[in-house]
């Protein structure tokens, strides 16, 4: 399981490392551009919090963190899925697909 780390309040959030590569090309295409966006997620079984949401803004720190040294396959058609349904609705939610 990878993380992400953005800003530095906010614990990291936990995601598979498959599903951070392709969250790393709609943030690598959307940050340089300056275009921000929400991006929503279900924390840990151990989280009282039921979803949370984050402003994902060029001028916020992001670090992306995999645990497996080897580069990871992006499926372009799930990275089209998800730009097209951040596009359309304005949000990025990160499940495990």
């Amino acid at each position: 399981m990878g993380r992400l780390t953005y800003d530095s309040t906010l614990d990291p959030i936990i995601v598979d490392d498959v599903t951070l590569a392709h969250m790393r090309i709609i943030v690598g295409t959307k940050l340089p551009r300056q275009e921000s966006f929400v991006m929503s997620w279900t924390p840990g079984s151990d989280s009282r919090d039921g979803r949370l949401t984050a402003w994902i803004h060029p001028s916020n720190p992001l670090g992306l963190a995999f645990d497996s040294a080897e580069p990871i396959r992006v499926d372009a058609g799930r990275v089209a899925a998800m730009m097209n349904s951040l596009n359309a609705h304005g949000e990025l939610p990160i499940e495990e697909m």
